[in-house]
């Protein structure tokens, strides 16, 4: 691929990017010398767990790796110890060895899920850095000034704050930078909010002769909520491990102008198809359901199989479209008791919701239904107790969940 059309694909959903100048350069060469780049991008295993929001940079990683650049992975189970102070008010709390190599082997199994494993260099930095000597630290440290350490808001921030910082946390980026050293990076990868960390790489590159590093960064990807960035903390995430139908279910709930951005930094749609698809939607000739549906589908296959895509969008129209009840969903065996049943109380036993008071404010909402088991027919719950007759009766509970009751005499 010519480079032009490299730093193409390279901008796409891109936010920084230092300097595109030098990228071209290092890409001119790589032509020239029929080398391929060194592409870093390195993740702390602090969390079991790879959602969407990760994706995102992975997403950029895999396109260098199919324009035929070296991917390397790296897993901080070295910095993971230390704990990124980005974005903190507080200091992290120490993780032990032992749980960040249990996190880094479901990270190794999630990443291939976009990564090709073939073409993937997989490292960790405790490889250099618990063989690096006291010598080897102070020599690093000397590479880095107290004052640009103090460029970093995050440390003016909580010292402002008179907010303890503790001295491991500046050794955090200078580890970062010389991990771009052992690996000699030409590219380090990174969310925005890693730019700091970055920089510094490309300083202690040069300290240690090495050509600087080209930093690229991708922005943090809003959550489904539209508002904030896809965290668990906000519980607007689309987790890669969660069943295919939830991804698909929970991506068809986005709105239509999120999905155009989730198409830009997650989908593998080429950049002719991406312009074409938003011109589509801006002019009426694309219809944004329909858009939808293709990226839900795209993510629940990348993430599981096509197969499972498959059933999965079949179920979201059935319940959806068609006023259906999915194949997949939980069924109960429940004993019959006489009188009415008090539906908040069978819900919450039988960990649905939360609370009772949750199922007496999603009735009084309008937001249970009690569904048809042949015709798709459904009404509203109106009353809290539901006088049964029937051997089952199957419930929508929000948008996206159902179960069926089995009534046992």
């Amino acid at each position: 691929m010519d480079v032009e059309r490299q730093m193409l694909i390279m901008e796409r959903g891109s936010v920084d990017l230092i300097s595109e100048d030098e990228l071209r350069k290092k890409l001119v060469k790589s032509e020239q010398e029929q080398r391929p780049l060194r592409i870093k991008l390195g993740m702390d295993p602090t969390a079991p767990d790879l959602h969407l929001g990760h994706i995102v940079v992975l997403q950029k990683l895999k396109q260098f790796q199919e324009m035929g650049h070296i991917a390397v992975f790296l897993i901080g189970d070295f910095t993971g110890m230390i704990g990124d102070p980005t974005g903190r008010i507080e200091t992290r709390p120490v993780l032990t060895k032992e749980k960040l190599l249990e996190n880094a082997e479901t990270y190794k199994r999630q990443v291939f899920k976009v990564l090709d494993p073939e073409k993937t260099e997989i490292r960790f930095n405790s490889e250099w850095m618990e063989t690096m000597t006291a010598a080897d630290m102070i020599r690093l440290c000397a590479q880095y000034t107290v004052a640009r350490i103090f460029e970093r808001e995050d440390f003016r921030n909580r010292m402002a704050n008179n907010l303890p910082i503790s001295i491991h946390e500046f050794l955090y980026p200078l580890v970062q930078g010389y991990d771009s050293v052992a690996l000699q990076a030409d590219v380090e990868l990174g969310g925005h909010d890693q730019i700091f960390n970055l920089l510094v790489g490309r300083v202690i590159q040069k300290a240690y002769g090495q050509e600087s590093q080209v930093v690229l960064t991708v922005p943090l990807l809003v959550g489904t909520d539209g508002v904030n960035k896809m965290s668990k903390t906000y519980n607007n995430y689309v987790g890669i491990d969660e069943p295919p139908d939830v991804i698909y279910g929970k991506l068809m709930a986005i709105s239509d102008e999120l999905m155009l951005t989730y198409y830009e930094l997650l989908s593998d749609i080429s950049l002719d198809d991406l312009n074409a698809l938003k011109q589509g939607i801006a002019d009426g000739t694309a219809h944004p359901m329909d858009a939808k549906m293709r990226f839900a589908h795209e993510m629940a296959a990348r993430f599981h199989s096509k197969d499972d895509a498959d059933k999965a969008q079949k179920d979201w129209k059935k319940a959806h479209q068609q006023k259906g009840i999915p194949d997949e969903r939980p069924r109960i065996k429940v004993h019959r008791s006489e009188g009415p049943i008090y539906i908040p109380g069978l819900l919450r036993d039988h960990g649905i919701i939360a609370s009772t008071s949750e199922g007496k404010r999603l009735i009084r909402d309008g937001a249970i239904m009690v569904m048809g088991t042949s015709d798709g027919s459904s009404a509203k719950l109106s009353e809290e107790s539901l006088a049964i007759t029937e051997k089952a009766i199957t419930l929508r509970v929000g948008k996206k969940k159902f179960v069926t009751f089995d009534f046992e005499e």
